[in-house]
């Protein structure tokens, strides 16, 4: 089998898992820009609360420390446009958790390329200190827009990001790092914290998606939540790059019946035992049962 067949095969197995996108990178460090653009919006306190994020840098700028001999990053990008929406929770939370989702479908694609092709593998699925959109742009998967979320061509932002590292080598995609959105502006005008910072950067301490799901203290003074209580999806939907159609492509990803059903006054009264059944397999439970009656008070 030649190298570009190998490659191919490799591509197709975790398409087989369920990814709409693979490429392929050549681990090493983190350019110089990238760093110092994360660098300067660490000093600037952009990242607010999220403390997580001003940890490991060394392992940040260079994933092959994540993985002892680390030769490539295998990219993924997982579709989860939805065909229906809640009124009150951001679209990536509708379905099963999507960490446990993804890692359970590319543990089975890793356990086939490491059984057909060698070396070792390590999955990251939003958890593991690595610049996801950063190696997606590099594997090729899409470009980085105004509101620093990639964008892939013909889907569009609403994607999961995971990664593969392996220790073998294949021929790396061709970079789409420097290319730019359209730079229409619209996620910027939208928002409504005015938080976007116009460079590709949040600053979260004005993001809804970061006020109602990692923050953990009160809310900001006059915030009212005029829609969501879980999330933003705000400056993806009006997005020209997210005209597409949703996608129903992973099963795991669409509606849980029992999470369509709830409506604000559902939430406002719900106690402990009913957001464990409710959420017990959802990404909602990023955000305690405090903090969700929290947001809920702050509805209109």
């Amino acid at each position: 089998m030649s190298y570009g067949d190998v490659k191919t095969d490799i591509r197709r197995m975790f398409l087989a898992s369920g990814a709409c996108r693979v490429g392929f990178a050549a681990a090493g460090p983190v350019d110089a820009v990238t760093r110092e653009r994360y660098d300067r919006w660490i000093a600037e306190g952009k990242h607010a609360g999220m403390t997580y994020l001003d940890r490991y840098d060394d392992v940040r700028s260079d994933p092959r420390l994540l993985l002892d001999g680390a030769q490539t990053v295998i990219c993924c990008a997982f579709d989860y446009r939805q065909t229906v929406r809640h009124s009150l929770f951001a679209d990536y939370a509708l379905g099963e958790d999507y960490h446990d989702a993804i890692r359970r479908r590319l543990t089975s694609a890793a356990a086939e390329l490491c059984g057909k092709y060698g070396g070792e593998t390590r999955i990251c699925v939003d958890t593991a200190p690595i610049r996801e959109r950063y190696w997606s742009a590099r594997a090729g998967l899409g470009v980085i827009g105004l509101n620093g979320l990639l964008i892939v061509d013909g889907i569009g932002s609403k994607v999961f990001l995971a990664e593969i590292l392996w220790t073998a080598t294949v021929e790396p995609d061709q970079s789409r790092l420097g290319e730019s959105c359209m730079k229409c502006g619209a996620c910027i005008k939208a928002c409504p914290g005015h938080a976007l910072c116009g460079d590709m950067t949040v600053d979260a301490a004005r993001c809804n998606s970061y006020l109602t799901i990692e923050h953990r203290g009160e809310l900001p003074d006059g915030l009212r939540l005029d829609g969501r209580i879980y999330g933003c999806d705000i400056c993806q939907d009006v997005c020209p790059h997210n005209r597409t159609a949703g996608s129903e492509a992973v099963e795991e990803f669409r509606p849980s019946e029992e999470l369509m059903r709830l409506d604000i006054e559902a939430v406002r009264n719900m106690d402990a035992d009913t957001y464990r059944s409710v959420f017990r397999h959802s990404a909602v439970r990023r955000a305690k049962l405090p903090q969700l009656l929290r947001n809920a008070a702050r509805h209109k």
